[in-house]
């Protein structure tokens, strides 16, 4: 069975396992029921998701114009203590910036690799915790705005990870931790502007991912170097597809491009 369309980010739905699904514009596929089979990635073209041309990808499924335009790929996505809507201050499109910035944002803990600390939209739970691979995850505050739980991250990042490890976390190298220690420890390094906010009760939200093989040692799958591949899928953890000889796709590293997909048991 084929399948082709332009790769976006699996959408998710928390339950026991994660359910995966890989949206095309004419069709999807529920990736949990295509483990045990043969899959063929084929490399077909790119296409910028936001202008929707052929154009090279430059960066989160952008060409490299749109990529330095649009507001959803500008400096305070990536690094949420840069957020200014709250000040009334134009990035790149004031009205786009406050739909996103001024909203309730969550700081959370999460723990994939090591424990690292985050922020996320609250719609966005536990989405993002998700798509980063983590199996244990606990919210730290919940602030009003991206500002907020941006200068919260930045203090807190000082005394514990903001990065995962991929390699580790696909392998399933992981270690439980005390999520709940872990917040109160950190709670003293709390901004004073974001003490206010602080989530004193709350418990860990576990998470199961569709694995049937962990790879001993994984190797990235890169379509612009193989434009062809094909493997059994083994499991599915954050946005990795994972196949039978340890190569590993990440899907959302590879918004934007073009891809047949041919199934066979």
């Amino acid at each position: 069975m084929l399948y082709k369309g332009v790769l976006t980010k699996m959408r998710t739905l928390a339950s026991g396992p994660v359910q995966y699904y890989l949206v095309f514009e004419s069709d999807f596929l529920n990736m949990n029921q295509l483990l045990g089979k043969s899959i063929t990635l084929r490399l077909d073209g790119q296409q910028c998701l936001n202008c929707g041309l052929d154009r090279e990808i430059y960066r989160q499924g952008f060409c490299r114009t749109c990529f330095f335009d649009i507001p959803q790929a500008a400096d305070w996505v990536m690094r949420p203590e840069l957020s200014k809507a709250h000040m009334d201050e134009e990035d790149r499109d004031l009205e786009y910036e406050k739909q996103v910035q001024l909203q309730p944002h969550i700081v959370y803990l999460a723990n994939s690799s090591n424990v690292k600390v985050g922020v996320t939209r609250k719609s966005q739970v536990p989405t993002r915790w998700i798509d980063q691979g983590a199996h244990e995850a606990i919210e730290i505050v919940e602030v009003p705005n991206r500002y907020l739980a941006g200068i919260t991250e930045v203090a807190l990042k000082a005394h514990v990870s903001d990065k995962t490890n991929w390699r580790n976390m696909l392998k399933n190298d992981v270690k439980d931790e005390n999520l709940v220690e872990w917040r109160d420890r950190l709670e003293q390094y709390i901004p004073e502007e974001a003490k206010k906010y602080f989530i004193a009760s709350n418990a860990e939200t576990q998470l199961q991912f569709p694995v049937n093989r962990f790879p001993e040692k994984p190797k990235s799958l890169n379509l612009l170097k193989t434009p062809e591949y094909t493997g059994q899928l083994t499991g599915i953890k954050g946005q990795y597809l994972i196949f039978d000889d340890d190569t590993v796709f990440n899907v959302r590293a590879n918004e934007g491009f073009v891809v047949s997909i041919d199934i066979s048991n």
